[in-house]
């Protein structure tokens, strides 16, 4: 494994997906192509961003050109992007509408694939997984993209991001609805993500990462799911790093692990500041503010992963497992909780994110927010309102509160 240019902490990459949708009925809008350069562009180069596709042809994904060290100033190139797709959106009666899931999408009979560039990766998990579904097509997240420099960086940073993993759902819950109603989890987005890849069910395992904590470690995970999926793929055209579908991945063609179990925001003013919060959450466990390195590296996979199930389903009021509990030093019983102590012990009240992220102690996490506002039964009117409000959160740069 060589070094990498960019060390442990010294910049982020983020990544921020947005279903289109059409200004009126708020339906998904497949236009995504007209966005991007000439309709076959992975990426339209925009300086100090840069927008690309996704598998599904209603999603846009903007993303920081190289890591930044500024989360403040990834907040506001995020803002001007979101402010220059919606102006060219507009010409076609589309809009971005955020959030993790669309609340009443039909994958089955809406999806439509990306027919342009690399189209056949795309259809080759179509061919195996079948792609049409909430877990393939309807789901926008962010991605954090945690450099390393050097193998020692990469073993205590896949440690540390391993930890914090199960407490994520509890901040950034945003997808309480599918199919036109509530559904079972408040993070439906990820309910549905462990399950996409079932026919070869090495390629997501268990989402949180197991145990590994060397390179050649890596490499003998990737082989094993690169031989797992090999029946269903002979021209090895999915045989890569990005296969891997856990919550936490290594990219040693970039030098990072890129975290992606949070949902999309209301706006990336929110986004940024639960970025900011996960990475200085990240940088306190890799600096052994709780736990010495070697008890990180024993907590198992399965208590990690039974953390991170309660927290899909019930957000902050999940309990907290006394074991995680304890790694954190938390005296409480919640996850709630756990969260209220970590943003008071990491963010100063003078940050620039620490009013999203006290809402988000005080108020809930957006799903919750969002399931207040419509109670347990929401009719479609409710739901139309819901997400143009949302929708204008988004265009505002605002957090959503639900009115009292």
């Amino acid at each position: 494994m060589n070094d990498y240019q960019h060390s442990a902490f010294s910049g982020y990459g983020i990544e921020l997906e947005y279903m289109i949708v059409d200004r009126e009925h708020l339906n998904v809008c497949a236009i995504a192509d007209r966005l991007l350069t000439g309709a076959q562009d992975m990426d339209v180069d925009r300086g100090d961003a840069a927008w690309s596709n996704e598998l599904a042809l209603h999603v846009l994904e903007m993303k920081t050109a190289g890591p930044k060290s500024d989360l403040g100033e990834a907040a506001r190139i995020f803002r001007r992007e979101v402010n220059a797709a919606e102006a060219l959106l507009a010409e076609h009666g589309a809009m971005l509408m955020p959030t993790g899931m669309h609340p009443w999408m039909d994958p089955l009979r809406e999806t439509r694939l990306w027919p342009h560039q690399n189209n056949e990766i795309y259809s080759a998990f179509d061919r195996i997984f079948s792609c049409k579904g909430h877990g393939w097509s309807n789901l926008q997240s962010m991605h954090i993209n945690l450099p390393f420099a050097t193998e020692d960086e990469f073993a205590n940073l896949h440690a540390a991001c391993r930890i914090v993993l199960p407490l994520l759902p509890a901040v950034a819950s945003s997808s309480p609805f599918w199919d036109g109603q509530r559904a079972p989890n408040l993070d439906q987005r990820l309910a549905v993500y462990q399950n996409n890849c079932k026919r070869v069910p090495s390629v997501t395992g268990q989402v949180i990462p197991e145990a590994v904590f060397s390179y050649e470690g890596y490499q003998q995970l990737l082989q094993g799911i690169y031989r797992d999926i090999a029946p269903f793929d002979p021209t090895e055209v999915l045989q890569d790093e990005w296969l891997n579908a856990r919550g936490a991945i290594a990219r040693f063609d970039r030098g990072a692990i890129e975290i992606r179990v949070i949902d999309t925001q209301e706006c990336p003013e929110q986004d940024l500041a639960i970025a900011f919060f996960t990475t200085q959450l990240v940088k306190a466990i890799f600096d052994q503010a709780y736990l010495p390195r070697m008890n990180q590296r024993e907590l198992t996979t399965a208590l990690l992963s039974s953390q991170f199930q309660l927290a899909v389903q019930m957000a902050q009021d999940a309990p907290l497992l006394p074991a995680f509990a304890e790694a954190f030093c938390c005296t409480g019983t919640t996850l709630r909780e756990l969260y209220a102590q970590l943003v008071e012990r990491l963010i100063p009240h003078s940050s620039p994110f620490f009013a999203a992220l006290d809402l988000i102690a005080r108020e809930g996490t957006l799903a919750q927010r969002l399931t207040r506002a419509t109670g347990s039964a929401p009719r479609r009117e409710t739901l139309l309102d819901l997400y143009r409000t949302l929708c204008e959160c988004l265009a505002r740069g605002s957090a959503f509160l639900p009115q009292t």
